[in-house]
């Protein structure tokens, strides 16, 4: 049978089990004895609200999928026509490449080749595999082209912690910042959260604040950090390394029972453009790499 989301990888190691799909190199599946710690989808669904996907060679929005670079100015279809943005890259709905499957590990890869609004060549390697540790996803991306190209990367797991509603969470998030958006979701000002809706350094639950909103100045230990939901006895948390310097929580205004999406991004909205987020673009010139870890744990 095939599957819309094309070869489902199963992977496991004691009560750990993730299933990564060959489309998109996709989170489809993150369980630990049993319970749900992503918000996953069945193998028979088409990929829709961005569940698990990898978000490359940009993350997040471009304004109306322009950008000047090298003294051209790029051109991106307009993925998010509504807003008329270009949004979460250009590697989410193309089979990747089998490089390595083991019992608790897979590898895959693809490769970003010069098309319209993008001019260079990318190699991206993505590996999950799953300990008693939790859920480890490890990146690679090399420019294998000839020019220089700018570069970010952001995934887009929704974690849950059996929740009938996001409402009900408890959420802690290691923010000092969050950035200010027009009705595009597009950058105004980067403000800090003291005394607003988005300061959740405290873990209260989430009530009726609706976020899509992008933090930065994360603040964490040991060249990490972190991000916990707690209800109950239920827990689960992301962590990044500190490269990934900007992380985006959406909780949906309508869909309050998708659970919320916590994406480490190396960069934030429209940052190939000029503006308050332009600083964190990558530029990847030939041969150069980009390396990064990030994870899930929960139970």
């Amino acid at each position: 049978m095939t599957y819309p989301t094309g070869e489902q990888y199963e992977i496991g190691s004691g009560d750990h089990r993730a299933v990564i799909t060959e489309v998109g190199a996709t989170l489809r599946t993150y369980r630990v004895s049993g319970r749900d710690v992503v918000r996953g989808f069945d193998e028979h669904e088409v990929i829709h609200g961005g569940l698990g996907q990898q978000l490359l060679p940009w993350p997040n929005r471009i304004r109306d999928g322009r950008y000047p670079y090298e003294g051209v100015t790029q051109q991106l279809a307009l993925t998010e026509p509504d807003r008329n943005n270009a949004i979460h890259g250009l590697v989410r709905h193309v089979p990747w490449t089998l490089v390595e499957l083991g019992a608790d590990r897979v590898v895959q890869r693809v490769r970003v080749f010069p098309q319209p609004g993008w001019p260079g060549t990318v190699e991206a390697t993505i590996g999950h595999s799953v300990s008693e540790a939790g859920l480890l996803v490890e990146v690679s991306v090399t420019n294998i082209g000839d020019v220089p190209v700018p570069f970010g990367y952001a995934a887009h797991p929704y974690l849950t912690v059996g929740e009938s509603t996001v409402d009900e969470v408890s959420v802690t998030l290691p923010a000092a910042r969050y950035l200010e958006v027009d009705d595009r979701l597009l950058p105004i000002e980067l403000r800090p959260v003291a005394g607003t809706d988005y300061d959740l350094r405290a873990g209260d639950p989430l009530g009726d604040v609706n976020l899509d909103t992008a933090f930065t100045d994360l603040a964490g230990e040991g060249g990490t950090w972190s991000v916990r939901l707690e209800l109950g006895d239920r827990w689960a948390e992301l962590w990044a390394e500190a490269k990934f310097g900007w992380l985006q929580v959406y909780t949906g205004a309508d869909r309050r029972d998708l659970s919320i999406a916590v994406e480490p991004m190396t960069c934030g909205p429209d940052a190939f453009n000029p503006g308050v987020t332009h600083d964190d673009v990558i530029v990847l010139r030939s041969g150069d790499s980009f390396a990064g870890r990030w994870g899930i744990r929960g139970a």
